[in-house]
């Protein structure tokens, strides 16, 4: 018997479910003998000419059916035909089965939309299922800058489509306040602190923080401490002083990260997961487990590494959990690794309950993915799951030209100076309008350019169009009944179907970009609903049969303001997954 969901739902559900009771009417017909139709799915095809919906199913199932995939599909198709929601149903090679609906079933999907409303393109493939997303998690060191944006929005924007999904999701940033580098922030804290105090501390030195931000810090610490900590070593000194000043700097990041409307509720100090003995807990696990050993690594590969020396070390055998080498865990003085931090963070997050994790890293961080991820099934006997997002590099635009940048020079643009010039919505979408693992381009010209090129301005302007003719139709006296249940008659032409099919696919695009955690494909989709969406307004300027509201035809124009209604529903759902305004009107 093959499992099959109800038929309720939205139009890409409604159709696999119909494709499961022909794939079991085949079934018991003993034509078909398949039980597992997991990998059976429909989509959208890559070429609109092909028809409206397509399934994949005769490919998948032709290896344990043992016939031709053509065949199979011949099969499925004569089944499916018997339904009448579908104009024609026809097969492609190597073995598709494409479906075309009838017009009658396009506009029944409106009624879903405004149906469901605010919730329409949910789904509950997350089922409550917890699970951790980690992002930005820049060290505390200073403001937050271009570099961080982009991992930034990205994994909020990801943590909204998994909510979306369903899953319960806690957004976390974990605070590296343990390494050298918060000595260092402490270090140059002190000396703004001396400074605040009144002395002359001259040039700041080259291996600590020169920003002028650490001048507020020392400002607090002097009216707390006013010259105690002067009389003090710096053993004394340090413990005080670096509490104040990544607890400040925290303060800030929080606020740079609020000017992109992102509020993260667990902050994870690497500090107190040290505390709490987590690097011990890791080698005694790992070691219990027989994945320790003492051995001597080969030199790197692929580089010359001068001070490299064969020396023997602790050893993870990451290599038995897929990564391309074993990896150290203690220095040759016995000294854990950075890498053992990382392990027992990651524990921590499993030991909170969370055996679904998600890290959003920078593009510098790609080759530690493997064994993070080694480290992760071998700790949690395989319980917990790590998938690690990376973000490519963002370069910056003007006039043309790339932005150069040097922290170290302190010519990096902040994240506040890039808000505060392209505005919230243009950099979340933005940066979210290419995949993440490709380097990103942003134009200073084109987010403020008011055309089909600049995506967010697309977008939102077909936003704010639905939104004014919504508001016209409100103004007529003559659509009293504008709320009354309506089958779409009027609705039937080739443009308006286009519409209408485009926001059919959302909860389905919704579903699939939670699945591959990819939120750029919502980006993507909305783009591609707005144009169809602008087409349609076109058409009505061209011809007049066409236009949205005509007093004399009431009828027709419910018709169209209920496919407004829609068209304005779904881009504020979609908007919303990306944490971006959907606009009354356009400024």
């Amino acid at each position: 018997m093959i499992a099959r969901m109800s038929g309720s739902g939205h139009l890409f559900e409604r159709l696999r479910h119909k494709l499961l009771a022909a794939l079991e009417a085949l079934c018991k017909a003993g034509e078909l003998p398949v039980s597992d139709v997991s990998g059976v799915g429909v989509d959208v095809p890559k070429e609109r000419a092909h028809g409206d919906i397509a399934t994949n199913a005769a490919l998948v199932l032709a290896k344990p059916a043992r016939k031709p995939p053509l065949e199979i599909a011949e099969m499925i198709a004569r089944e499916m035909r018997k339904d009448e929601s579908f104009e024609k149903v026809e097969t492609a090679a190597p073995g598709f089965v494409n479906f075309t609906l009838k017009p009658e079933s396009v506009v029944a999907e409106l009624t879903e939309v405004l149906r469901e409303g605010e919730n329409y393109g949910k789904n509950t493939s997350g089922a409550g299922k917890k699970v951790n997303v980690e992002y930005v998690s820049a060290n505390p060191t200073g403001p937050l800058h271009i570099g961080h944006v982009r991992g930034a929005v990205f994994g909020d924007a990801l943590a909204n489509l998994l909510e979306w999904s369903g899953f319960d999701v806690c957004r976390e940033y974990y605070i590296n306040d343990a390494g050298l580098q918060v000595d260092v922030l402490a270090r140059s804290t002190f000396l703004r602190y001396r400074e605040a105090l009144g002395e002359d501390i001259g040039k700041i030195p080259d291996d600590m923080y020169p920003g002028e931000y650490l001048c507020a810090v020392g400002k607090a610490l002097a009216q707390e401490h006013g010259e105690s900590l002067l009389e003090k070593s710096e053993s004394e000194w340090l413990p005080a002083v670096r509490k104040t000043a990544v607890a400040l700097m925290l303060k800030m990041i929080k606020e740079d990260l609020q000017e992109l409307g992102i509020v993260q509720e667990y902050f994870a100090s690497e500090r107190e997961v040290l505390e709490r003995g987590g690097v011990e807990r890791v080698l005694e696990r790992l070691s219990e487990k027989g994945l320790l050993y003492e051995g001597v690594l080969e030199p790197p590969k692929g580089k010359e590494v001068s001070d490299w020396q064969p020396r023997e070390q602790t050893l993870f055998r990451s290599t038995a959990f897929g990564d391309d080498t074993d990896r150290a865990l203690k220095k040759a003085d016995g000294s854990p690794t950075y890498f053992v931090n990382d392990i027992a963070y990651h524990f921590d997050k499993f030991e909170r309950g969370f055996s679904e994790m998600i890290d959003v890293w920078g593009a510098d961080h790609g080759g530690y993915i493997k064994r993070q991820q080694a480290a992760v099934e071998a700790m949690t006997d395989g319980k917990g799951c790590l998938d690690i997002k990376v973000c490519q590099l963002v370069r910056l635009l003007r006039d043309g030209e790339v932005v150069k940048m040097s922290k170290r020079a302190g010519t990096f643009v902040t994240l506040r100076e890039l808000v505060g010039e392209a505005g919230r919505d243009a950099t979340r979408f933005m940066m979210l309008y290419r995949k993440n693992d490709a380097v990103l381009d942003f134009d200073f010209a084109k987010v403020v350019e008011q055309s089909k090129d600049n995506p967010v301005f697309y977008v939102q302007y077909a936003h704010a169009r639905a939104r004014s003719v919504l508001r016209a139709a409100d103004e007529m006296p003559e659509l009293r009944d504008k709320d009354a249940a309506r089958d779409f008659a009027g609705l039937r032409h080739p443009k308006e179907l286009d519409v209408i099919k485009q926001m059919a696919v959302f909860p389905h695009v919704a579903e699939n970009a939670a699945k591959a955690h990819e939120p750029h494909r919502i980006a993507f989709y909305l783009y591609e609903l707005a144009s169809a969406f602008h087409v349609l307004w076109s058409e009505g300027k061209r011809d007049p049969s066409l236009r949205f509201l005509n007093p004399e035809d009431c009828k027709t124009t419910l018709d169209r303001v209920g496919l407004i209604r829609g068209v304005s529903r779904v881009l504020s759902n979609g908007l919303g997954i990306l944490g971006v305004e959907a606009p009354e009107e356009m400024r």
